[in-house]
Order: structure tokens, then C-alpha cells, then sequence
């Protein structure tokens, strides 16, 4: 049987396909995806008007004037998806601002002679985002492979949680600085996993914004700051940022821990594992022996 080509409109996806040995059945992917390394040189198929080298608040106020304007924050190279001629499409329905949303793909999809398979993701806890694994192997052809990835997974995840706990911290993780909102999903989760308790927000709930005066007075011991597709070292600078003295007063009364929200804790997929292994660790320093 053929293998089938894989257009990968998530970077999540990109990396689950490359964890279940898909790698070389893809043939496009997002401009986002630069996970794993060999991604690097394929086509990219989606496109966005919004500079991400611009401060926070400068990407959420062009992110909310492109919304209001009806514009899509992340399009589709119509004319490079035609050309790739995929067989699958893998897109997600969780959220219009960090990747393609399904409708569009699937515009896309109706009118390409022989039309793919649109591969829709919604996960929104640990869980689901091992269900979609799975649902990806599947679609793709690589359905024990997926399995056997996903089963992995979640024994990494149930080896972490089991480490014996003297205290379990209360976290918050913040997701965005300016306006500042509170990470939902899966993030909750991982938290939990690591040996801490999330304060701000449940399991598989939507991230939201939030006060500043809400999230003071929740005192939690240990501030994860994980911005959502920005790095570690960008995640300082937007720290740095923050000149509002009763702010940095309450933040320099507390651990804060800043991890690469990019990498570990945007995105659905395997590396969210190695996320829970950096809250895990930040987790224990915190407390006391």
C-alpha cells in the first residue's frame, strides 16, 4: 500500500506524525512547524499577517484588529496545497488564533481533485490530545505506531505523577503577559501530573484573560510563565516588560519559573511530556525538603 502524503497545518501534529515514524510521508507543513529539525526544509502552506516579533501586546492588539476586520489570523496557500496534492490534511477546531481552523481546510479540501482526508483535532486535555495521536495514525496509515506512541505517553505521564510528594504546591501558569491570561487545556493537567496544583484554571477549560488583582490574590507559590508560541528567552523579554511596580512587587515575592511555552506547553503533542518533566523539576525546588 502507498504511503500517504501529509499536509500538517499544526505543529502538534507535525510532531505526533514524526513520533509515530511519519516523517517522511509529509509534505507540507505550517509556517510554524520547526519541530523536529528535518521539518525544516519541507514547504510551508500557511501564512499570517501578524508579526511575531512584535512585543505582546503589540500581537494581541493586531491579532484582535485582524478578528475585527474579519480577517483570518493564519491562512492557507491555496495554490501550494493544490500543488502538494496531499492525501490527508491535518487541521484543529481548539483555537482560529495559534493555528488554521477547520472550516477553511475544509473549503479547501471539497474543491481538490481527488479531495484528502481532513483530519480535524480537538483535544483539549492529555487525554484527548492522545485520542487525536491516535486518530492521526489512524487517517495516515500508522495506526499501531500511533498506539504504541500514545500508550508511551501516558505511562511517562503516569510515572511522573507517581513520584512521592511531600507538598503539593499551589501554580499558576500564565499564558500571556499583556493582556494577561491564565493557560486552560491541558496545561492544568500537567501541572497536576508535576506535583503542583493549578489555582487558575481547570482541566480542559479555555485559556482566559484575567486581573491582575484575581491572580494576586490566588498566592501561589511557584508562577509558571509560559507564553504561547514564544520561547524561553522571548518569555524573559516579555517579563522584563512588566514595569507596573505593585506587579513586579508580587512577582518577586514568589517563584517565578519561565520554560519554553512554544516547545512544552502550547502545543498538543508528544513534547508536552517534557513539559510536565520542567513543571516537575521547577516543582521540587520549590519545595521544602
Amino acid at each position: 500500500m502507498a504511503k500517504k502524503l501529509i499536509v500538517s497545518l499544526l505543529p502538534g501534529a507535525t510532531e505526533m506524525v514524526a513520533a509515530m515514524g511519519g516523517a517522511a510521508q509529509l509534505v507540507g507543513v505550517s509556517h510554524e512547524c520547526d519541530w523536529p529539525e528535518a521539518v525544516a526544509s519541507l514547504p510551508r502552506v500557511t501564512v499570517t499577517p501578524i508579526d511575531g516579533r512584535q512585543p505582546s501586546a503589540e500581537i494581541h492588539r493586531a491579532v484582535q484588529h485582524a478578528v475585527a476586520e474579519g480577517r483570518s489570523v493564519i491562512g492557507i496557500d491555496a495554490g501550494m496545497l493544490r500543488e502538494l496534492q496531499p492525501d490527508v490534511i491535518i487541521t484543529q477546531q481548539l483555537c482560529d488564533v495559534c493555528a488554521v481552523a477547520d472550516g477553511e481546510a475544509m473549503r479547501l479540501a471539497r474543491v481538490m481533485d481527488p479531495p484528502p482526508e481532513v483530519v480535524v483535532l480537538s483535544g483539549s486535555t492529555l487525554a484527548g490530545v492522545w485520542d487525536d495521536m491516535r486518530r492521526v495514525g489512524v487517517a495516515i496509515g500508522l495506526e499501531a505506531e500511533a498506539h504504541a506512541v500514545a500508550r508511551k505517553l501516558e505511562a511517562d505521564v503516569a510515572a511522573i505523577a507517581a513520584r512521592p510528594m511531600t507538598d503539593r504546591p499551589g501554580v499558576v501558569a500564565i499564558e500571556w503577559l499583556e493582556p494577561l491570561f491564565l493557560a486552560g487545556h491541558w496545561v492544568p493537567e500537567m501541572i497536576a501530573a508535576a506535583g503542583g496544583r493549578d489555582l487558575g484554571a481547570a482541566p480542559g477549560s479555555h485559556s482566559t484573560i484575567r486581573e491582575w488583582d484575581e491572580v494576586m490574590v490566588l498566592d501561589p507559590a511557584l508562577v509558571f510563565v509560559v507564553l504561547c508560541g514564544l520561547d524561553a528567552a522571548r518569555g524573559h523579554a516579555e517579563l522584563a516588560r512588566v514595569t507596573d511596580g505593585r506587579i513586579r512587587d508580587w512577582l518577586d515575592a514568589r517563584r517565578v519559573v519561565v520554560l519554553d511555552g512554544n516547545a512544552y506547553t502550547s502545543r498538543p503533542g508528544p513534547r508536552l511530556v517534557e513539559g510536565i518533566r520542567l513543571m516537575a523539576e521547577a516543582i521540587s525546588q520549590s519545595v521544602p525538603a
